[in-house]
């Protein structure tokens, strides 16, 4: 009787080894830094045909830092012709043959109330805050681009983010401008999510002196487990992943695995098996035409993750800051 106590116990605490959290890495309580959501969008679907000229000298007036960036970033027209302006943006802002009137107007209903996302993005910049006080919290801009841009970077620090690329995926719209692997991303729930993985990667930007196949995988797959954490989302939002590719990535993780080391492909430099690996597509070719897009990133971050398991003394500041891929790979211990 009493070696099946100890039999029992055995297994109990086997199954709790097997259940624990991830690691923590914030205390409950920190200093709250608000994200300030910018409408332009609004003020820009605003402009009327007969006072268009003033209404574009007003919008210049109004948002003075956003106004020159969104015209020459996302419209790809010279700041300063303020007459083509007051011409074309009657007429974008109302157009009916390429859908974007309906896309604005729909863009107006869909996010009407911002607070959802708002409360995202303040979460994940007062985490991010605690890791590095130094930072600076960007303001967050909202346009409509005519389907040309998603998110844009301002040399002040501050982003902005174009919600016309938001509306579902199933926005009938979107099969005259996209491929249809693209459609996963274009919803309202990925908003938060791009802005944080932006702000990381232009922010924290590649370093290794090494450009091989591993030294990017692991680069981006630390970055991607920095913003799992600093957002509160499933690890296959985060990724940008179906929950059908995420699980399809955990069942055949040690196929790929394998077969990466079989190939030799973790050293390898070559820019069309890097693109292969990293890039977004409908899959990975070098796997399989089965296996998700950027399955390199997702094979990182489980390095990244197994990494910070079996070293709970490292933090998230030395995690980023560690560019030798193949010491953290070796100390992963990694082995699907």
């Amino acid at each position: 009787m009493i070696r099946c106590r100890y039999i029992v116990l055995a297994i109990v605490l086997l199954l709790l080894a097997g259940c624990q959290p991830k690691r923590q890495y914030y205390p409950r309580t920190m200093p709250e830094h608000s994200v300030e959501i910018i409408r332009f969008d609004s003020a820009l679907l605003s402009i009327r045909d007969a006072h268009a000229e003033d209404d574009v000298r007003a919008l210049y007036d109004a948002y003075p830092e956003f106004m020159p960036a969104f015209v020459e970033q996302a419209l790809g027209v010279a700041a300063e012709d303020t007459a083509y302006l007051a011409e074309a943006l009657p007429l974008f802002v109302r157009d009916t043959m390429y859908g974007f009137s309906s896309t604005n107007a729909l863009v107006l209903e869909t996010f009407a109330d911002m607070r959802s996302i708002c409360r995202e993005l303040s979460q994940a910049f007062t985490r991010l805050k605690y890791l590095y006080p130094d930072i600076y919290v960007p303001r967050i801009y909202t346009f409509v681009s005519g389907f040309n841009a998603r998110v844009l970077f301002l040399e002040s620090g501050n982003m902005a983010v174009g919600l016309d690329m938001y509306l579902g995926s199933d926005y009938p719209y979107y099969n005259q401008v996209v491929y249809n692997y693209q459609k996963q991303t274009m919803r309202k729930e990925c908003v938060a999510g791009d802005v944080v993985s932006g702000y990381m990667f232009m922010n924290f930007p590649f370093a290794s002196a090494k450009c091989r196949l591993i030294d990017n995988m692991l680069y981006r797959g630390k970055l991607m487990y920095v913003c799992s954490t600093l957002l509160d989302e499933p690890d296959y939002e985060v990724m940008g992943y179906t929950r059908e590719q995420w699980q399809w990535c955990e069942k055949y993780e040690r196929q790929v695995w394998n077969r990466m080391m079989d190939k030799r492909d973790l050293f390898k430099t070559e820019q069309m098996l890097l693109t292969s690996y990293l890039n977004d597509g409908p899959f990975t070719s070098e796997i399989s035409q089965e296996a998700p897009p950027r399955i390199g990133t997702w094979i990182g971050w489980r390095i990244a993750e197994s990494y910070m398991e079996h070293h709970p003394n490292v933090t998230l500041q030395e995690l980023i800051a560690n560019n030798d891929a193949e010491q953290i790979l070796r100390d992963s211990y990694y082995k699907p």
